[in-house]
């Protein structure tokens, strides 16, 4: 479909404007934002088509949406600056701040494991009673439960959702203040960004409901998706499935604090958090950590070639995603996310995308509502990725 683009793109990076029209016009785009910021200046701040499709009403500048797994990078962000004051210690046991979740195979787990997506809990095996995913109380005693699905530190698995609370708890036991309190207080208050892990009533952004992949009989699935439709007792399908019926759409959902799914934004939003990310740690007088602490962020923490969960190769820095090639993976076409060697940032179920390279000073984001296949980017963010390291590189 054609539609209409706002914003603003400097002449340099045309080329991703071209990129955006194209999702629309050719490869199902529906509602969408992208953001691009080059040694702290906005060079792309690009919004179009339709927020919401039942009312045709348009995605305008300040639209949100469900960002999803790019939460994850918030939420460990938070984590970071507390590291880098010392308060938190990466190689301590959880249990010096949460002694509750010591206990059924997880006494060993380290702050660095949580980070790694190595820490052994990536799903509840019982089902998670309705509405489970509002209540923060009730899934940090169910993790605190549930009996360890490896030995933690021996591989890592993707912690799809429960990394939210996992991390977050020990944010919210280190600083005193729910991971989204403390994320607005430190992060996205300072910085001006439009980022919420739990959504205050007093905002009122345009908010586009998620829509949903279709899926198409022409697309391989993957070995993950096989194992979540076959198995019901597989790491897959509870870490995807049982969420007490979590409808990402429902306006009580957006108020709770999912940091491993749920938080809120838009394009701009994400690379406001990020610029400083990619400038050594601080941007406009706000400085988020240390460029040492900036240094080990950026850095492969666990890399596998089958991730317990996903079931194909990933890389991770600690609580950040790394780039991920799996083109030549059975599949691969869902399972990648195409970045250059030094950034680091999250993808977002369906697609979305944020991170930061320092070695362009960049900061990306691209966030949309028509979700695609797979859990990594499809041909939509990725060429917008793509488009942006070529005009750098030229």
């Amino acid at each position: 479909m054609t539609a209409n683009i706002d914003g603003t793109t400097s002449a340099k990076f045309q080329r991703i404007k071209d990129e955006f029209a194209r999702n629309f016009a050719e490869r199902g785009e529906v509602g969408a934002s992208v953001c691009v910021s080059v040694n702290g200046e906005t060079v792309v701040d690009l919004w179009g088509g339709i927020a919401d499709p039942a009312t045709n009403t348009p995605w305008e500048r300040d639209t949100i949406s469900i960002v999803f797994s790019c939460t994850k990078a918030a939420t460990a962000l938070c984590a970071h600056i507390l590291v880098d004051r010392g308060l938190l210690k990466l190689h301590a046991l959880v249990s010096d701040y949460w002694p509750e979740f010591a206990k059924n195979g997880k006494e060993t787990t380290t702050v660095q494991m949580m980070l790694n997506h190595e820490s052994a809990v990536p799903a509840l095996r019982d089902p998670v009673k309705p509405g489970g995913y509002l209540d923060w109380d009730y899934m940090i005693k169910r993790l605190e439960d549930e009996e360890a699905f490896w030995e933690p530190g021996t591989r890592n698995g993707y912690h799809m959702v429960s990394f939210g609370w996992t991390v977050g708890e020990l944010v919210r036991r280190v600083s005193g203040k729910s991971l989204g309190q403390f994320f607005q207080d430190e992060v996205a208050g300072p910085l001006g960004s439009d980022f919420w892990i739990g959504l205050p009533d007093h905002i009122t952004h345009p908010i586009a409901p998620i829509i949903l992949a279709t899926p198409d009989p022409k697309v391989t699935m993957s070995p993950f998706t096989k194992k979540l439709l076959t198995d019901p007792q597989s790491i897959q399908a509870l870490s995807f499935l049982n969420s007490g019926g979590w409808n990402q759409n429902d306006p009580v959902a957006h108020k709770a604090e999912i940091g491993g799914a749920g938080g809120l934004s838009n394009a701009r939003g994400q690379v406001a958090m990020y610029e400083p990310l990619a400038l050594g740690g601080s941007h406009n007088g706000v400085k988020l950590v240390s460029s040492e602490r900036l240094a080990h962020m950026a850095r492969v923490s666990t890399a596998t070639q089958v991730d317990a969960t996903l079931l194909a190769p990933t890389r991770f820095a600690s609580g950040f995603m790394k780039s991920m090639d799996n083109r030549a993976h059975p599949s691969g076409d869902q399972m990648s996310a195409i970045l250059g060697d030094a950034a680091f940032g999250h993808v977002g179920a369906g697609g979305s995308i944020g991170f930061a390279d320092p070695e362009y000073g960049l900061a990306f984001s691209y966030t949309m509502n028509q979700m695609g296949m797979g859990l990594l980017l499809n041909d939509r963010g990725q060429s917008l990725v793509d488009a942006t390291y070529t005009i750098l590189r030229e």
